[in-house]
This record gives structure tokens, sequence and C-alpha cells, in this order.
């Protein structure tokens, strides 16, 4: 999710026909983006494309990236949500603050708590917070980063109505940079690559 900065329903009902492993590029169809703006294409990076990859060495035997248990369908959308916050066991708290009961056939541990809980829970959004942030560190135009997370954009009817330029090209070189810098980031604590 931090490669391509997609949302995680997107990601959770990905589907193979719509990831082209040769050319490097996700489609993500209207239906799958929030509030059904408009379909989106990923021009994904070396980085994405190798975590694309690894993946559907896992789960290509199916249609979805995602599979539900049965393989027919994808996983929920809260799905990623959910067991992200289960392994943040710290932060998850009863009504009268005391420590929540782990819940039934659910993991309970703090495995992917950061900076020992300093800074509080995270969420899979906070990854499209973080991929936009080191987006614009590396300079790339905030109207860029707007158009590469699919956001609605502010401004006149009529400039929206006129200017269709899709900035594949900027959002390619955005998307590239992007999966550069996370290489980069990940060499010196040793994280294999798939």
């Amino acid at each position: 999710m931090l490669s391509t900065i997609c949302r995680v329903g997107e990601l959770s009902m990905a589907k193979w026909e719509d990831v082209d492993l040769d050319v490097g590029e996700w489609f993500i169809p209207k239906a799958n983006v929030k509030e059904s703006l408009a379909d989106m294409r990923i021009y994904l990076s070396p980085f994405a494309l190798d975590q694309f990859r690894a993946l559907h060495a896992i789960t290509g035997h199916t249609d979805w990236c995602f599979p539900s248990g049965d393989d027919e369908t994808h996983i929920g959308t809260k799905s990623m949500t959910k067991q992200i916050g289960d392994r943040q066991a710290m932060f998850k708290k009863a009504k009268d603050e005391s420590q929540r009961a782990p819940m039934k056939n659910r993991r309970c541990d703090n495995t992917l708590v950061l900076a020992g809980g300093s800074a509080g829970a995270w969420t899979p959004h906070d990854l499209r917070r973080t991929g936009a942030t080191l987006l614009q560190a590396l300079g790339v135009p905030l109207d860029t980063i707007d158009r590469f997370q699919n956001h609605v954009l502010k401004g006149s009817k009529v400039r929206r109505h006129y200017l269709h330029h899709d900035y594949a090209t900027e959002k390619r070189d955005a998307w590239r940079a992007l999966g550069t810098r996370l290489e980069e980031l990940l060499k010196p604590i040793g994280l294999r690559q798939p």
C-alpha cells in the first residue's frame, strides 16, 4: 500500500486481471474507488512491481490479489485494518479504559507497534499519508500528488471541464521516485526484498 498510496479498500478488492505484471500497471475500476469517482491507473515502480510479483506467487492461483478464505471473493475491505489493529493490542481499550480482552479467533499482540507506542496506533490509511509526505519531500508538485491519490480536485468547474491532461508521465515518474526512496529506506535495516 505504501508503494502505491492506494486506499485499503482498493487493495482489498484488487483482481489479478487488473494487474499487468508485464507492463507494470494496476488498473483500479471506478467501482472499487472511494465514492466511485473515476477509474484509476497505477504505474507500478520496480519496487511495487516486485511486491505484486511476490504476492502473485502466493495468491495468483485465485482471481483476487487478497482472496478470502474460500478463494471465491476478496477479503473484507476492513480485514487489513482489523488485522493491523490486532497487532497493536496495547491501544485496544474496553469501555472502562482497561485493557480489552482478546477477541475470539483473532490475534492479539504488539508486533506492529511502532516507536514503542509513543506515537499511538497507526492504520493502513496512515500509509497513504506517509507516501504522500515522501512524495512531497522528493519535490513532487502538490497537484501531482493529489492526482496520484485520486483526490477530487478543487477549483473552477470550467478548469475541470477543459483541462484533461491525465498526468500519466508525471505520476509514473513520481511512483518510480517513491519506489526508489522506499528501496533506499529499507537497505540500512537489511530488510530482504521479495
